[in-house]
């Protein structure tokens, strides 16, 4: 497995017919839940494990989602009402080194984009097939970007940080004690007193 790509790099054919953006819609709108599922958990020592050698931790990786997923959210909001804007980048490495993403809890960033996503989703549940075909100028790319590729790519990059942190649970056995609400590696058991 690619360890940087567990569900593989993003791919767009396009256009999409509207069966594809009524299911890129659904999995934006569930991503949340399943971002939350993926760390629930975890303990601090487990937050702090990066999810690859020399890539980012999964409390990086848990602030990061709803930074970028805020950014495609005015960027869909721009382009839905200005004429081919162009939009201000950002460097992800350097936020993701923040103090706010030292110091702030996880369940700050979980509870973020959930409500991203309610105001993003009800956005998308209301565009026309023209509204997708508008587009917006990203300085770092050679040719505006359609909403509808947008909408593709954040309904892959829920997917793909979901996935940084389940194969990271798969490879190091850690499994959810729902007793308790707790990760551990899958393989402890109690322990039976020694017999004397």
């Amino acid at each position: 497995m690619d360890l940087s790509y567990p569900i593989g790099k993003f791919e767009f054919t396009g256009p999409a017919t509207p069966e594809q953006r009524k299911r890129w819609i659904a999995e934006i709108a569930a991503a949340p839940a399943k971002f939350r599922a993926a760390v629930t958990g975890l303990s601090p020592k487990q937050l702090d494990t990066p999810y690859r050698p020399g890539g980012w931790t999964v409390r990086q990786v848990i602030h990061h989602v709803p930074d970028s997923h805020m950014n495609a959210f005015i960027r869909f909001k721009l382009a839905l009402t200005e004429d081919r804007p162009t939009i201000k980048p950002y460097d992800e490495k350097r936020w993701a080194e923040l103090a706010d993403v030292r110091a702030t809890p996880v369940e700050v960033s979980l509870s973020l984009l959930e409500l991203i996503h309610k105001r993003w989703v009800a956005i998308l549940k209301s565009m026309t097939p023209e509204d997708f075909e508008r587009t917006f100028i990203h300085p770092e790319h050679q040719a505006p970007l359609s909403l509808e590729k947008t909408l593709a790519l954040y309904a892959w990059h829920g997917a793909h940080h979901t996935a940084h942190v389940t194969s990271l649970r798969d490879r190091m056995g850690w499994k959810v004690s729902k007793a308790r609400g707790k990760s551990k590696p899958a393989h402890h058991k109690a322990r039976r007193p020694k017999r004397r």
